[in-house]
């Protein structure tokens, strides 16, 4: 049978001609798929205050908001890796850093992790005074969170709310508002002997939430403050409430390790602190893949 073959865009049409007649394939009845692709470093979701909250993955030259995917397929694929001291395409040992990073970076130093270990207040340092002062000598917030049960825990005043969503509360209260790290710190070890410090990830991933009433939990905690810290509690304290854009939690937790699947393909159900809730039970934690490039299909 005779034809033409023409090329319109990247799709080839076949035009039949028989004689005096002429038909024309309708472009209208072509299934054509779009993607959008992004490509770059992963680094931890940034968040905005909203009923639900707003997540967005930013790379180099683009951002997404991710509350789109959500009821997506989407395909992640992971490339390779690159530090976010150093840049270099070099492994990721932990938070993003390459190992020799990790060692000498004064932004992964103890005291990130048990702020009670802050010196800066006292002129000693660490491995970088002048970046320990920056950080350490500014104000800092105890709280109380529920995000399975309620836990204590320490930020800086300028990441209000921004941690509480990171790790996927669902309400919050602040405690006490002190003037650093250091003060912060053993408030916390004060009040671990009466709340726990760290979410069972699990549990807040699949919603499983204790009911509790954080305003009436945070009045408990003047007497098993330090002294020191007693002027700096307020008798009123503001209770956070947040919402998380998620159509269906799972029952079951599958963690995505890009390490041993670099390719995954899933429909996004839900947003939840830095993860990812997929359709199949699969959670992948984003946080903990900050450093490593990969690319992304929608």
């Amino acid at each position: 049978m005779p034809f033409l073959e023409l090329q319109i865009m990247n799709y080839k049409i076949r035009m039949i001609t028989l004689p005096k007649i002429t038909f024309f394939l309708n472009l209208n009845s072509l299934k054509i798929k779009k993607h959008m692709t992004y490509q770059g470093v992963l680094q931890k979701m940034q968040t905005e205050l909203a009923n639900p909250i707003q997540y967005y993955l930013v790379f180099e030259d683009s951002f997404l908001n991710v509350n789109q995917l959500l009821g997506k397929e989407i395909e992640l694929e992971f490339q390779g890796y690159q530090c976010l001291n150093c840049n270099k395409q070099k492994k990721i040992f932990r938070q993003g850093f390459c190992y020799d990073c990790f060692m000498s970076s004064p932004a992964v130093g103890d005291w990130i992790m048990r702020p009670e270990l802050s010196t800066a207040h006292l002129d000693i340092e660490d491995r970088d005074l002048e970046y320990e002062k920056r950080v350490q000598l500014q104000p800092h917030i105890v709280y109380l969170a529920l995000s399975s049960e309620v836990k204590v825990g320490v930020t800086r005043k300028t990441q209000v709310p921004t941690r509480w969503i990171d790790q996927g509360a669902v309400q919050a209260v602040p405690i006490v508002e002190v003037p650093n790290r250091y003060l912060a710190g053993i408030t916390e070890i004060a009040l671990k002997n009466h709340f726990v410090d760290k979410t069972s990830w699990q549990k807040m991933l699949k919603n499983e939430v204790l009911h509790a009433d954080l305003s009436e939990e945070r009045k408990k905690t003047f007497g098993w403050l330090p002294k020191e810290v007693q002027p700096y509690f307020s008798e009123e304290a503001t209770l956070y409430n947040l919402e998380f854009p998620v159509l269906q939690y799972p029952k079951k937790i599958i963690g995505l390790n890009l390490d041993k699947t670099p390719l995954y393909t899933g429909k996004v159900m839900g947003i939840k602190g830095q993860y990812l809730l997929f359709e199949d039970g699969t959670v992948f934690n984003i946080r903990s893949y900050e450093g490593y490039v990969v690319k992304m299909s929608v």
